[in-house]
């Protein structure tokens, strides 16, 4: 009996993990990367500041959550979802379409830096810092996580791209403004409109009046 209760207790221990896995999160997170320890490397040591693998594994990461690598210039964040770029802490060989830098090329030294990153592709994406030639890399600068769909992009990260560019037209077909004469109050020799009028009224009705009374 005793033997039954706890196989009871196991099954049922079990499906409550289960369900508990299975629930959707209510709200997306972000995740500061390595913790307290933030994204750096110990150059006397060696070493990388924690162990990222470990922690990428205590967490849970889905669309439209935000990684957030708390640095410096010291060190480069380089998100890929390219297996090989990532075996080879490289991006030498590494394609535009599937791996990303994020502000590397910064010739300040030691500058600190706040770099968030927007988890948008589902699935395994992978992560590394590809300074000193890789060796942050090669020394525990990297980690892979796998992202959950989740709540789904949120609007702000799943706008549509922007609408193609449209020629515009030829200057030649485009209407030419109609022709606005100035109206001008000074004596500089430029007709007002008024004066117009009445250069008009002479020239195209007096002549003929003179030629019905001659």
């Amino acid at each position: 009996m005793a033997t039954e209760t706890a196989v009871f207790a196991a099954v049922v221990a079990f499906l409550i993990s289960a369900v508990v896995s299975q629930t959707p999160p209510m709200a997306y997170t972000n995740h500061t990367v390595g913790g307290p320890a933030g994204w750096f490397f110990n150059a006397t040591k060696n070493i990388s500041a924690t162990n990222y693998s470990s922690w990428a594994a205590s967490q849970t990461f889905n669309l439209g959550d935000f990684l957030i690598f708390r640095t410096n210039t010291n060190q480069t964040v380089i998100q890929t979802s390219n297996l090989t770029t990532f075996k080879s802490c490289s991006i030498d060989e590494a394609s535009d379409n599937d791996t990303f830098q994020y502000n590397g090329g910064d010739s300040d030294f030691n500058k600190p830096l706040i770099i968030p990153v927007a988890l948008i592709i589902s699935g395994s994406n992978y992560f590394f810092s590809d300074g000193d030639d890789g060796v942050q890399c090669q020394r525990g600068m990297a980690f892979e996580i796998q992202v959950n769909t989740g709540l789904g992009l949120p609007p702000s990260l799943n706008q549509p791209p922007p609408p193609p560019y449209a020629t515009p037209p030829d200057s030649d077909s485009a209407q030419t403004p109609p022709l606005m004469i100035p109206e001008t109050k000074d004596n500089s020799g430029f007709k007002t409109a008024a004066n117009l009028r009445r250069y008009f009224f002479f020239i195209a009705v007096v002549p003929p009046l003179l030629l019905l009374l001659l």
